[in-house]
């Protein structure tokens, strides 16, 4: 597979983003021969920079074309040829970069979902409509996601937090994470809260300050909850074994015994608002400030041999998407999504689920309407909201099912065994364009595969029903 990137009159980021396309241009597909090769180009157009999953999305997006292809010269159902390529568990779980994949739940997970989105029943009807169907016609597609979490700069992998705790019983948190709406200092706030065993109102947040925590790494590659949480854990740990100590001294009772729940630290049979041994300890001088810090461990990476362990775990997810196209105009609608994503044991299902819908939406966006169009002197015309559409609310599906893989779990020690969630929802979207591939094939001659780039527009939809 040839990888070949429009990366403008300046690098930029485009080394690490094409490196992450490479990375995942496996998707979830055991490939025991293949070679891929980036090409980096330079052109004179605009530089690039990172779009949400950093170059993922174009790897997998390649993958799932030889899938669909596969199965269309075999007459199969694309489902079929994707469960029977999934990676598997004790063998046929290496990567073509020699990474062992030992979290791998694809198959458990997509059997779920086949079962749950009724994907069987639902692809029969859709055939037996297009049949009778001479200017609509319907596709479905399911296609997997499995997205590698961390840096792939492996010195970016660290974080920095720090908390106060005040001789009110107040806390102050700050930490190398940027909020940009996506739920980020709610959930650092919750794991202190809880660690503490306060309520959440008690924790005061505060922005990203390079005076409070230095050298803070960019908030992206889906590592924000990880790191800072786990960078605030570690300052709370500090605290809080201060405050173990001084308690067991103090009363009598062993470290053991001393717990921190609902507002209240119970020290054997004593017990005590968290206030007010907070107070006790301010007056003895016990220290309630600490910083904490998090590097991402067992990573590394042989750029020389490309091979190593590049990321410190797996996100996996599956998507069913129904669409349905008038041939007259090259138009589409979703008219059901249902989508099963691993959190591992979600920190906030509420957030969680909204990054998904809004990914998925997101990524939809880039698959079908999103489209760049340069002028002959490398300008780029398609530059505002008027020239350049992305999705609206009109856009989402009728019917539009979200779940959190309830059996999920993270097997490395992240916070509360969670997983990341940012990026991979994006390529949840693949099965958009798939299931747009299916549709402009049943109203192709012969029902041939049809050549389809994205964004799928309705002008290169209705080009491609065509055959030009």
């Amino acid at each position: 597979m040839d990888l070949a990137a429009r990366c403008g009159i300046a690098a930029d980021l485009s080394a690490p983003i094409c490196d992450r396309a490479m990375f995942h241009a496996d998707n979830g597909y055991y490939l025991p021969n293949v070679r891929f090769q980036s090409w980096r180009c330079r052109t004179n157009t605009v530089s690039n920079t990172a779009l949400r999953g950093f170059g993922g999305p174009q790897g997998m997006m390649g993958i799932e074309r030889v899938i669909d292809a596969i199965a269309a010269h075999l007459g199969k159902d694309p489902l079929e040829v994707r469960q029977i390529n999934l990676y598997g568990k004790d063998e046929r779980n290496t990567t073509p970069y020699h990474m062992k994949l030992k979290d791998n739940v694809l198959p458990e997970l997509i059997n779920d979902l086949v079962v749950s989105s009724g994907y069987q029943e639902r692809r029969g009807k859709i055939e037996t409509f297009n049949k009778t169907s001479d200017v609509i016609k319907r596709g479905i597609a399911l296609t997997p996601v499995k997205f590698g979490i961390s840096f792939t700069t492996d010195f970016l992998n660290q974080a920095g937090a720090i908390v106060h705790v005040y001789k009110d019983g107040s806390i102050h948190l700050n930490h190398g994470g940027t909020e940009m709406g996506q739920g980020l200092f709610i959930k650092v706030a919750q794991i202190v809260a809880d660690a503490f065993g306060v309520d959440i109102d008690r924790v005061k947040i505060t922005a990203t300050h390079t005076g409070k925590v230095p050298n803070t790494s960019p908030t992206a590659a889906s590592s924000g909850s990880d790191m800072n949480a786990m960078a605030a854990l570690d300052a709370v740990d500090r605290i809080q074994r201060r405050l173990v100590e001084f308690a067991a001294e103090k009363y009598g009772v062993a470290a053991e015994d001393v717990y921190f729940e609902r507002g209240t630290v119970r020290l054997g049979a004593i017990e005590k608002t968290f206030s007010e041994l907070v107070m006790e300890a301010y007056l003895a001088r016990v220290s309630l400030s600490s910083t904490g810090f998090y590097r991402t461990p067992k990573i590394h990476f042989d750029w020389e041999t490309a091979s190593g362990r590049p990321f410190y775990y797996f996100v996996y997810g599956a998507a069913v998407t129904e669409v349905e196209l008038d041939t007259l105009t090259g138009e589409h609608r979703m008219r059901r999504v249902d989508i099963l994503h691993d959190t591992g044991r979600s920190l906030n299902p509420a957030i969680d689920r909204g990054q998904i819908e809004g990914g998925f939406i997101q990524g939809a966006g880039w698959l079908t309407s999103e489209e760049l169009w340069w002028d002959e002197s490398g300008a780029l015309r398609t530059h505002s909201p008027s020239t350049y559409k992305i999705p609206t609310s009109g856009d989402t599906p009728d019917v539009f099912n979200v779940k959190i893989w309830e059996p999920g779990w993270n097997r490395e020690p992240t916070a509360y065994r969670s997983k990341a969630v940012g990026e991979p929802p994006l390529m949840l979207a693949i099965s958009v364009h798939s299931a747009l591939c299916q549709a402009v094939a049943a109203a192709s001659p012969g029902g041939k595969l049809p050549e389809l780039d994205a964004p799928a527009t309705p002008e290169r939809v209705l080009m491609s029903i065509q055959g030009k």
